[in-house]
């Protein structure tokens, strides 16, 4: 069991609080502020999860100093989560048939103390920082969305790896029961990170966003964060993570791997197949034409993480 000293003014993350008079004035709020766009995307806040709370956090020095964050009800409504529907709406109208509690996270493989985690034990072992983060999709789209957790390298510290470990897989839950698994793809859902780039102070292992817990269609309760790849290596509803010697099956690698490498590092020059990866749609405000910027080298991140890949051809290992 993970364990941490609580402080006393820490709400206990436990503890469920309803929000639908909250949520229903937010609505209203939200569009008289920003218009028809904004009433149909918190029409779907009240699928968020089958309740709520807020967490407890403090503000950290990451931030995007050059781009205005994204609207919480977007960041909420234009989702990738394929096991709840291929459409960018379809996670927010299907995902909370999700059970979130209870939720446990198997950790295996190369490590010295395999066990079975409480998500309730994650959440409680460490302070939450809110990190402001960019966050870029293969699609050509991205945000900019205030993120809730600790590194990951705080908790793998602990799982304490064998030396022999040098990748880690994370696997999604599968649940046929509340997902409608599209054919073609293989479930559950797996990707993984090398061993130094699950370590970097930037991999953020994250419960929440804007405050508030992980919204279901956003990978709840727990998921990872990395914010100098393409959005579909920050794996969702993690379930196991399991360290290995060897680079691990992906899933979307798997299916195609001359569009989606296992890297995956947002890089303006290697263009995806079927389209160009040199701009983005920057979406982060409630406007009918999102601002079209140019895609940063490694997102922007590439100060902390350039040296990760020294010496690697960058275009052939994508």
């Amino acid at each position: 069991m993970l364990l941490r000293t609580k402080n006393e003014h820490e709400i206990a993350s436990s503890e469920i609080t309803p929000q639908e008079t909250y949520r229903s004035y937010q609505q209203t709020r939200r569009s008289l502020l920003a218009g028809v766009g904004a009433v149909a995307a918190a029409a779907v806040l009240p699928r968020r999860a089958h309740a709520m709370t807020k967490l407890n956090v403090k503000a950290s020095s990451y931030t995007v100093p050059d781009r205005d964050t994204t609207p919480e009800a977007k960041a909420q409504s234009y989702n990738n989560f394929y096991e709840f529907g291929e459409d960018k709406s379809d996670p927010a109208h299907n995902a909370g048939k999700m059970h979130i509690r209870p939720w446990t996270v198997k950790v295996e493989g190369l490590v010295s103390k395999p066990q079975v985690l409480n998500i309730d034990d994650l959440l409680a072992y460490r302070p939450l920082e809110q990190r402001i983060y960019r966050f870029r999709c293969v699609e050509a789209w991205s945000m900019v969305i205030p993120w809730d957790g600790y590194p990951l390298a705080e908790l793998i510290k602990f799982i304490d790896p064998l030396p022999s470990a040098k990748f880690v897989q994370f696997i999604s839950k599968q649940d046929s029961s509340v997902m409608e698994l599209p054919e073609g793809i293989e479930f559950p859902y797996s990707e993984g990170l090398r061993m130094d780039e699950a370590m970097n102070p930037l991999t953020l292992l994250t419960f929440g966003s804007y405050g508030e817990v992980l919204a279901n269609q956003q990978g709840a309760p727990i998921r990872v964060i990395v914010p100098w790849k393409y959005g579909f290596k920050s794996a969702k509803s993690i379930v196991r993570i399991k360290f290995t010697d060897k680079m691990p099956s992906t899933t979307w690698n798997d299916m195609a791997p001359d569009e989606y490498g296992f890297y995956s590092n947002v890089n303006p020059s290697v263009d995806h197949p079927r389209w160009s990866q040199a701009h983005e749609r920057l979406l982060n405000a409630n406007t009918l034409f999102p601002k079209v910027v140019p895609t940063l080298m490694f997102n922007g991140y590439g100060d902390q993480v350039a040296g990760l890949y020294a010496g690697m051809d960058l275009r052939r290992n994508f």
